[in-house]
């Protein structure tokens, strides 16, 4: 199978001859200054999808378009919390949404790959809790839920409109196999907002995204740290298709999802917090992951950008164990969404 074969196949729920092997966080920057100290090659230099290349995983090349800058990287520190009322937004309002053309022209050797089967294309878009909260900071938004709604309106439906423009330009370019929505809404403890705030604030600009997104054929998932459970439900009721990054350090429990939620498709939940206890530590993680995996609809990966207490022959160990499993992880029979006996 080819790369996007293999990851429709597995997000399906059908048969593949292998996992995808794939880090869809990298690393943090302290992490590569570690290894480079390490002998990590200097003239990798920060170009994490070289890395990525290096260290013999997938194809798998991201485009995150920012509200904010027009590179891929997102960069928000000049606006964050700069927001507290309709004012302070109209006079930002011009600082945002950057034509992304650069990004787009990268994109188009890319397409060729992944038409070829020989890279998988991803994009990142901002969702419509990160971007507000982005502007205004997490308080601020929270009051502004129940006292300025016009204006979180407003912005969000400014945010639907950049991205909707963004879409019709990428359909130009490339047909990316899936999207992720940068969101961020929950942490250790659940959802940071009820299930009527996304309703009133989030879904109708949801749903209008989702057909653009569906017409293009693309797998949504949504990017939120933290303990999802609570949110699946309402997630699964616009038509999404997955979550990452399934945070052990949160208590999610992977297997519980599946089994409550048989179709959802989940990207992450290996424990970064095992990979400085040594070989044995990381393959009873990869046992402890073998059901789910084998349940379908699931690609393993570190839940979250592998932290900088992780030495560079730890991650070359992690990386051994990945490429094992991955090969006896092999799916022979298309599984019925649900957990393996």
């Amino acid at each position: 199978m080819n790369h996007v074969e293999r990851f429709r196949a597995l997000m399906d729920f059908q048969p593949v001859d292998r996992v995808p092997k794939w880090e869809w966080a990298m690393w943090w920057d302290k992490t590569l200054a570690r290894w480079r100290n390490e002998g990590l090659p200097p003239r990798l230099g920060d170009d994490v999808f070289a890395i990525h290349e290096h260290f013999g995983l997938d194809p798998y090349k991201q485009f995150w378009f920012s509200t904010t800058d027009p590179t891929i990287e997102a960069v928000q520190h000049h606006v964050e919390g700069c927001v507290s009322n309709m004012d302070d937004y109209l006079l930002v309002r011009n600082d945002l949404f950057p034509d992304h053309r650069v990004a787009l022209e990268q994109m188009a050797p890319w397409s060729g790959r992944q038409a070829k089967g020989d890279a998988v294309v991803w994009i990142t878009l901002e969702g419509f809790f990160w971007f507000p909260r982005t502007l205004m900071g997490f308080t601020k938004l929270m009051l502004a839920y129940y006292d300025q709604p016009e204006l979180i309106h407003r912005i969000n439906q400014d945010l639907l409109d950049f991205n909707l423009r963004l879409l019709e330009q990428i359909d130009r370019v490339c047909r990316p196999t899936f999207v992720t929505v940068a969101e961020d809404m929950s942490y250790n403890n659940g959802p940071m907002v009820s299930r009527g705030i996304c309703d009133e604030f989030l879904s109708p600009y949801y749903r209008r995204l989702l057909e653009r997104i569906g017409d293009m054929k693309m797998l949504t998932f949504v990017d939120t740290d933290g303990d999802v459970t609570l949110l699946v439900p309402w997630l699964q009721s616009l038509g999404i298709h997955g979550v990452l990054p399934l945070e052990r350090q949160a208590g999610v429990d992977g297997r519980s999802l599946r089994e409550t939620f048989p179709t959802l498709r989940m990207i992450g939940h290996f424990d970064k917090m095992v990979m400085t206890r040594g070989e044995a530590a990381m393959r009873a993680e990869f046992e402890r992951l073998t059901p789910l995996v084998r349940s379908g609809g699931f690609v393993p990966s570190v839940d979250h950008q592998t932290p900088p207490g992780v030495s560079l022959e730890q991650y070359r160990i992690y990386l051994r164990l990945l490429d094992e499993y991955a090969q006896t992880w092999s799916i022979a029979e298309g599984v019925q969404s649900g957990l393996p006996p």
